[in-house]
């Protein structure tokens, strides 16, 4: 995924939504690499794009990630990051929603996008009556005490990318061998454990949506204000 679109009617008056791109299960290392180029060769005209996909068992450390958080050593590999953030695990039956956008166009910060990727999540399961929250020492949306959903962002030249990792009926195993984003015996939880047993492609489709609106209702008070 390396071709970038572009769109002539992208202005401050009406901005596309993002291009949802659904790939399926890809490997980690060529998607974060189509991130980067995608990003280095974009410009004020390009089409803002959301890729939808599941890895094969990985765990990625971002920035700010400690050695000492992966407890034990695995055959699972470890990929050393651009994002922000600790270390944490990917697997089939989980969605990764990257987020690839012109941070400027949207009139967002780091941190309202954080939110704003919290929020998506926490109204999805709020559909399926599952109460979730954020905290502010910890990004993420945890059920109860344990973590559903992960997120890291990496911002370069007023664009971003990486985004959000959301449990929904996986192997949540792997967890064991790590501090899930850096924290000591961080409980996590998916969907299927909470009695949502919704097809991922389904879930999958609902969360861009909600990160879509989240977006767009986000620049329209910004530009009322």
């Amino acid at each position: 995924m390396t071709e970038v679109q572009k769109d002539s009617a992208i202005d401050g008056r009406h901005t596309p939504p993002p291009v949802i791109h659904a790939l399926g299960l890809v490997d980690y290392q060529p998607t974060w690499d189509a991130m980067k180029h995608f990003t280095a060769v974009r410009n004020s005209d390009t089409r803002d794009e959301i890729w939808l996909v599941q890895h094969p068992p990985t765990y990625t450390q971002g920035l700010a990630g400690k050695p000492e958080h992966l407890l034990h050593h695995t055959k699972i590999p470890v990929i050393k990051i651009d994002r922000g953030g600790q270390i944490t695990y990917h697997g089939p039956g989980q969605i990764v929603a990257y987020l690839l956008l012109d941070m400027r166009r949207w009139k967002i910060n780091v941190r309202q996008l954080v939110r704003l990727m919290e929020q998506a999540v926490i109204d999805l399961l709020g559909e399926y009556g599952v109460a979730a929250k954020s905290r502010e020492d910890a990004p993420g949306v945890y059920v109860d005490d344990a973590k559903i959903a992960a997120l890291g962002l990496k911002i370069k030249n007023g664009y971003c990318y990486h985004g959000l990792s959301f449990n929904v009926d996986m192997d949540l195993s792997p967890f064991s061998n790590i501090n899930p984003c850096g924290y000591e015996g961080l409980k996590v939880t998916q969907c299927c454990e909470l009695g949502i047993m919704v097809p991922i492609n389904e879930l999958q489709a609902e969360l861009a949506q909600n990160l879509i609106h989240g977006l767009q209702h986000h620049q329209e008070r910004k530009q009322r204000q």
